[in-house]
């Protein structure tokens, strides 16, 4: 699958857009060829109204946080103009359209088509039939660290479900097959690691690096020497 997507994810006040629950947090992740770029949209927004008690613990966001941030009126044209004419990748999409939409009708606009949202759950229950499709059961499966996660964020799974995405896709060299050498040079820009909390351990002992070094220094006219600067340590 080759061109512009947008992965999307919201946290909301609760479940039930239909209930007059509102949108609290937007993230986007614009994708060229199924690899991130490193642009991306994270949105705060009031929701004018309480927060369930079960999303608030979820998402760590409360009415005070989001008192005074813009409302979704004031950043809706800056989302539409993120998403553009975009194929629009979200996690069980209806949810996520379903909120979208009702928070554009609310201002005046003209709901998304649901042509245009591509649900990675769905395709990850008909590619595994039978196993679970939530995003950290993806996430696992793919093996892709969930470190970043300390709290469900839109833009942390946002950038979580890119990785997925891709996973669906083929994986990373299916990604660099299709950018070509220009963006295999470096161009594209995966989703940031945080540094671990405690550095792993040294799983080589003093006593075997010392024997290491013994045996590196018996060994007679090693490769290395005859490759010039190339050899460790020049």
């Amino acid at each position: 699958m080759t061109g512009r997507q947008v992965i999307f994810d919201t946290e909301t006040t609760g479940l039930q857009a239909e209930l007059g629950h509102r949108i609290t947090e937007i993230g986007c992740v614009e994708l060229i060829d199924l690899a991130p770029t490193g642009r991306e949209l994270r949105l705060l927004i009031d929701p004018e109204r309480d927060i369930d008690a079960e999303a608030e613990a979820i998402t760590g966001l409360t009415r005070a946080m989001l008192r005074g941030k813009p409302k979704f009126a004031d950043i809706a044209d800056q989302l539409v103009a993120f998403f553009g004419d975009s194929p629009i990748v979200a996690h069980n999409a209806g949810f996520d359209m379903g909120f979208i939409n009702m928070e554009l009708r609310r201002c005046g606009r003209a709901p998304i088509e649901a042509s245009r949202f591509l649900d990675s759950a769905a395709m990850a229950r008909e590619k595994f039939p039978g196993s679970p499709a939530s995003l950290d059961a993806l996430c696992k499966r793919f093996g892709i660290s969930l470190e970043s996660r300390t709290h469900h964020g839109a833009l942390i799974d946002a950038y979580l479900l890119a990785e997925v995405w891709l996973e669906l896709h083929g994986g990373r060299e299916q990604a660099l097959g299709l950018l070509g050498e220009e963006r295999a040079a470096g161009v594209v820009m995966f989703s940031p690691r945080p540094p671990r909390p405690r550095p792993l351990a040294a799983r080589v002992s003093p006593a075997e690096a010392e024997a290491h070094a013994r045996f590196v220094a018996e060994l007679k006219d090693p490769v290395w020497s005859r490759l010039g600067s190339h050899a460790p340590g020049a």
